[in-house]
């Protein structure tokens, strides 16, 4: 692939989506981040996984994608429109993310309370 995204062609660009620019393996305590330009797009977890209630799920937009700061598309916050969706909740340590699924967004950091994953940057 050639260096930097704007020089992608149409199908290295596509790869971006299935984490071609690389991928970190977590399984232990302690926050990850993604390198400079990137941010986590896809989380495959191996273990079941449960996540740091404050940190442990950053999104790059809290309003748009789950995360552990705040509730994603959740009406009763104060939204005037609802036409991104609503109902969602914060994501706390009680959720435990269950060995084999696989949660697509964009996250700017991860921090695992217990369990195992793959982290795949985009």
């Amino acid at each position: 692939m050639a260096g930097g995204k704007q020089k992608y062609s149409v199908v290295e660009a596509g790869n971006l989506g299935f984490g071609q620019v690389g991928s970190i393996f977590l399984d232990a305590s302690g926050a990850s981040s993604p390198p400079t330009g990137t941010v986590f797009i896809a989380i495959t977890f191996l273990e079941d996984t449960t996540l740091d209630s404050s940190g442990g799920l950053v999104a790059e937009d809290e309003d748009q994608y789950a995360n552990t700061e705040a509730a994603a598309h959740n009406e009763s916050d104060g939204a005037e429109t609802t036409t991104q969706g609503s109902g969602g909740l914060q994501i706390d340590v009680s959720n435990t993310f269950p060995q084999g699924a696989t949660i697509f967004g964009r996250w700017t950091e991860i921090d695992i309370t217990a369990g195992m994953l793959i982290a795949y940057f985009g």
